[in-house]
């Protein structure tokens, strides 16, 4: 069968309530261009609302397969996790049981006078000032003031850093007066911040 171009040369001339009798030429041309509309204004009005319910089901599917694949990992490592988590918590307990409870404060002071006399050194002042509540714990600072040799303040920093309760050094000065050093400084030590039935059986242990 030839496709006749020329009949297409009727298409300006076409009835259309005589479609049975057009040439086959111009109904294959005019099927086409239903078809191309048709598809066109289906895409449209069809397909491209659903655009956008499709891309975000995409996404949802990506999430999805990450969520999976986390939660697959720990399906995979959970006796390790369970493992990292009980050492964790012991973790967490020992340095519990170095943070001084509300009947131990008073004794830390003792320490570190302890501490820095025997490092042969002169206590000038040593008070406790204000607490400063945190999130999770309370900072308890200590001013203190001691006169001695430079090796003296090193072996006294060396002791307090060896005491069973966690005491940290901040705010370092140092003055020198005729043939002895003044050092300046504040020591901070750490209270839990726990319920007063927590503290109550802490203090008990």
């Amino acid at each position: 069968m030839k496709f006749d171009v020329a009949k297409l040369k009727e298409l300006n001339e076409l009835d259309f309530e005589q479609v049975a009798v057009w040439p086959k030429e111009v109904k294959i041309v005019v099927a086409c261009f239903v078809a191309i509309l048709i598809a066109g204004l289906s895409y449209w009005f069809v397909v491209k609302p659903k655009l956008p319910v499709l891309d975000a089901a995409e996404r949802k599917e990506a999430e999805l397969k990450l969520q999976f694949e986390a939660k697959y990992r720990i399906a995979v490592n959970l006796e390790a996790y369970k493992e990292q988590l009980e050492k964790i918590k012991k973790d967490f307990s020992s340095m519990l049981r170095s943070l001084p409870t509300s009947n131990e404060t008073p004794g830390l002071l003792d320490d570190i006078t302890y501490v820095g006399t025997s490092s042969g050194l002169t206590f000038k002042l040593l008070n406790w000032q204000k607490e400063v509540p945190k999130e999770f714990y309370t900072e308890l600072p200590i001013e203190m003031e001691v006169s001695g040799g430079y090796h003296n303040f090193g072996h006294f920093v060396s002791k307090v850093a060896d005491l069973p309760r966690i005491v940290t050094l901040h705010d370092f000065t140092i003055e020198q007066d005729d043939k002895r050093l003044h050092l300046r400084l504040q020591a901070r030590t750490y209270r839990t911040a726990l319920t007063t039935d927590q503290q109550e059986a802490k203090d008990a242990q």
